[in-house]
């Protein structure tokens, strides 16, 4: 029978407890915490005026009577072509960097749910098997960002051309009454759009995604059933977004705190790397060149990459924690699923009867 949004808590938590510390297990739970990290399952030298600034030019002797610009050339910066080609390729290279980590997040989210199921993570043979599937997901999630920057325009856009329309805009003190009315009405609707997407995200990675997964249909025709479901148990549905925002707030509270003094720890010796190496550059009379500038960004992604990470790592017990909340509410709503927990259990044959013993002469 389908269990209410309380009745798996408790289900949830014991396997939970099970997979991560019985036993304990370092390589999962570092595996755990890259999954759920790009599954999405988680959450600066002085007196330099910027007006002026320019990217000093050193040069370093290569032989007698030669030397090597190792500095930014500074006559391009001047160049109007060059900047809009700079830009164009910062643009197109953040696109494809969101796009790429939005699809491995769309293949990590399968990774996540057999991970789960299996209370083991293996993140090769997991991304062998659902890449399709991934790709699936990755398509729905593009077109509900298609749909939600559409909406988003059109519930910004509408208002604001109205009010330019009506001048309210050039003489907002005298339309105060519209205005304070209007930008009411449009934040209702901008608020009820987002948690609308928002429920729609979750429903989504929760109750489609084990569609998909185990009988490899597409994201429209697990929520094509899914929307069935949810029309015969509002209640039901309801209550499990309910129970899941006060489970995560209460999580995300706890969760916070251990990562701040975590991290608080952890950046007394890095800023302390970080000051020594800044000291000794300007010892060193070190200047910003192509080199250092590169080498300061590639340290500064690390320094980033090593902060999420840690923070994921904590965040672990939660990761695991609400896809299984989300997999025992579900399961008996779901035969496929509920037949992974709980195997139907051999049949067991009547023992052969045992012919009664010849009558001895």
């Amino acid at each position: 029978m389908p269990i209410s949004a309380v009745d798996a808590i408790n289900p949830a938590f014991t396997h939970t407890k099970q997979q991560l510390l019985q036993p304990f297990r370092f390589g999962q739970w570092a595996r755990l915490a890259l999954v759920g990290l790009l599954a999405g399952e988680t959450s600066s030298g002085g007196g330099c005026n910027t007006s002026n600034f320019k990217i000093p030019f050193s040069r370093h002797p290569h032989s007698p009577g030669h030397v090597v610009n190792t500095a930014f050339p500074t006559h391009l910066p001047h160049h109007a072509a060059w900047g809009v080609g700079l830009i164009l390729f910062l643009g197109l290279a953040t696109i494809g960097l969101v796009l790429l980590l939005l699809y491995i997040g769309s293949v990590m989210r399968f990774i996540l749910f057999d991970s789960v199921i299996a209370r083991a993570c293996h993140i090769r043979a997991g991304w062998a098997r659902r890449r399709f599937a991934g790709l699936q997901l990755f398509i729905w999630q593009l077109l509900l960002i298609a749909v939600s920057s559409v909406g988003s325009l059109v519930i910004i856009g509408i208002p604001l051309f109205c009010a330019w329309t009506f001048g309210w805009l050039t003489l907002p003190r005298e339309h105060l009454v519209p205005l304070v009315l209007g930008g009411a009405l449009f934040l209702m609707l901008l608020l009820a759009f987002l948690l609308t997407l928002g429920v729609v995200h979750v429903l989504t990675k929760d109750f489609v995604v084990p569609q998909m997964a185990l009988e490899n249909i597409s994201a429209f025709d697990g929520w094509r059933r899914l929307w069935s479901w949810i029309k015969a148990e509002k209640t039901s549905y309801a209550a499990y977004i309910g129970m899941k925002i006060v489970l995560a707030i209460g999580a995300g509270v706890a969760v916070a705190v251990l990562v701040f003094i975590v991290l608080l720890i952890l950046l007394v010796p890095v800023g302390a790397v970080l000051a020594v190496a800044v000291i000794g550059g300007v010892m060193a009379h070190l200047t910003w060149t192509v080199y250092t500038i590169t080498l300061a960004l590639f340290a500064g992604f690390f320094l980033v990459a090593a902060i999420l990470f840690a923070s994921s790592f904590i965040s672990v017990p939660t990761i695991v924690f609400f896809p299984a909340y989300a997999i025992y509410f579900f399961a008996p709503r779901y035969a496929p699923l509920a037949a992974l927990l709980r195997p139907l259990e051999p049949i067991a044959t009547p023992p052969t009867p045992v012919p009664p013993p010849l009558p001895r002469f």
